[in-house]
């Protein structure tokens, strides 16, 4: 089994999106068996909260069912996750220090690494703007996780089902 964190700062935008966004790709692909899906934060500000209110209207919208609770990045995750998948630098560094062995620094990688538009870019949080940014947050992590999924694929030699 494949599993694959999404991490942001607050898991109520960025992280759930992009969890939504593959776990409907992964449903589509039948490999609902191969590959788990889950996002964090990396901050403890919204632990147990849904995601924003916008992000769930933004995931709707593209045809994405959202059904999370906030929770934050903990040392399990290195050993749970086959791949740390980070929306930014600073989320990366923060779950870096976190690794002070560097023991699982090849787990971690950018949403944006997938990105052929903008490699390794961060994708920027749209908590503090308007509609607009939540619709462009959603388009690069569109891209980023079809690209992403087509790598697991690859990859871990996956066979799609459906």
């Amino acid at each position: 089994m494949v599993k694959v964190l999404f991490v942001c700062l607050g898991n109520i935008c960025r992280s759930p999106l992009a969890e939504g966004v593959l776990k409907k790709l992964v449903k589509e692909k039948g490999l609902e068996d191969e590959i788990e899906v889950d996002s964090c934060g990396t901050s403890k500000y919204h632990i147990g909260e849904q995601p924003d209110e916008r992000t769930i209207a933004n995931a709707k919208s593209n045809g994405i069912e959202l059904n999370h609770k906030a929770r934050q990045f903990e040392k399990g995750d290195f050993r749970k996750f086959t791949y740390l998948i980070t929306m930014d630098e600073a989320n990366k560094n923060c779950i870096e220090r976190i690794d002070e062995t560097k023991e699982f620094t090849d787990k971690m990688m950018l949403m944006r690494f997938f990105d052929e538009t903008d490699k390794n870019a961060d994708v920027p949080d749209p908590y503090f703007g308007g509609a607009d940014g939540f619709q462009k947050v959603y388009d690069i992590i569109d891209r980023s996780v079809n690209n992403l999924l087509d790598w697991l694929i690859k990859k871990h030699d996956l066979e799609v089902k459906a």
